[in-house]
């Protein structure tokens, strides 16, 4: 098995949504993760992961363009979202969706009104049809009979699957969830990681979810992207079963295993 800085920036062939080129991620100019290297294929599910304080939460910050690496390039339909203008992070915005950690939803608001906010801050469609877009994609996650609810009237499992269909609304090419299944129970998150597959086989979506469930991320990850905030590195990449039952690096083994500290 190739190293995990070699194997992220192999030549596969496989178009590339998102390619990481040499960036260092942290705060105040102090590095939580250095020379990270990593191309997200169109139509993949990756997850991202590590143990606490591995510097995922940040990433998601960086390819989000909410906050801008220490150094080198992110680049998303050819575009150096750490080093354009305002103008070319507000088109790039609309190449992607983004479900924050607790749904993030609007109280005060129905659920269709929730999902509209999208299609109101970029496009001009008319308001009827900016509500046959928003039904269409709660229609999706299996919330069409739920438009009128606020937030508070459903379930936790429910209002993340309102914030999928929120990340819908442009048709973004590329989803980013921010663990999709904190706070949900087994069989909750198990439905959820189902629907995650049923959207990415349909729409051909390209997924990147921060989590460290692993039940989810044997489930349903095409490959997982382990960081090392001790090492400061990418320390593993690839298919999260292959990499729990043969990678070299013993903490990779110790992580996707459950193995305890002695």
């Amino acid at each position: 098995m190739r190293d995990a800085e070699t194997q992220s920036i192999a030549s596969s062939g496989r178009a590339v949504a998102i390619g990481l080129r040499s960036i260092a991620i942290g705060f105040n100019g102090k590095a939580i993760i250095e020379n990270l290297n990593l191309d997200i294929y169109a139509g993949e599910i990756l997850f991202i992961g590590g143990g606490s304080g591995c510097g995922k939460t940040t990433l998601l910050s960086c390819l989000t363009a909410l906050r801008k690496p220490l150094s080198g390039a992110i680049v998303i339909d050819g575009v150096d979202i750490a080093n354009t203008t305002d103008a070319e992070i507000q088109r790039i915005r609309r190449r992607f969706g983004v479900m924050y950690q607790l749904g993030a939803l609007f109280g005060g608001k129905t659920l269709l009104e929730n999902v509209r906010l999208p299609l109101e801050e970029f496009t001009d469609l008319a308001s009827d049809v900016m509500d046959d877009v928003a039904r269409a994609k709660l229609g999706l996650v299996g919330l069409g009979a739920h438009a009128h609810k606020e937030p508070s009237e459903i379930s936790g499992g429910m209002q993340k699957r309102a914030a999928i269909a929120r990340a819908l609304a442009l048709d973004p090419p590329i989803i980013f969830l921010d663990e999709p299944s904190a706070g949900l129970d087994p069989v909750t998150s198990a439905d959820l990681d189902g629907m995650i597959v049923a959207l990415n086989q349909m729409l051909n979506t390209t997924f990147v979810i921060i989590s460290h469930e692993l039940a989810s991320i044997f489930a349903i990850g095409h490959r997982f992207a382990m960081l090392d905030g001790e090492r400061k590195k990418l320390v593993a990449l690839g298919a999260p079963a292959d990499l729990r039952d043969n990678s070299q690096d013993e903490w990779v083994r110790r992580f996707l295993n459950r193995v305890p500290t002695a």
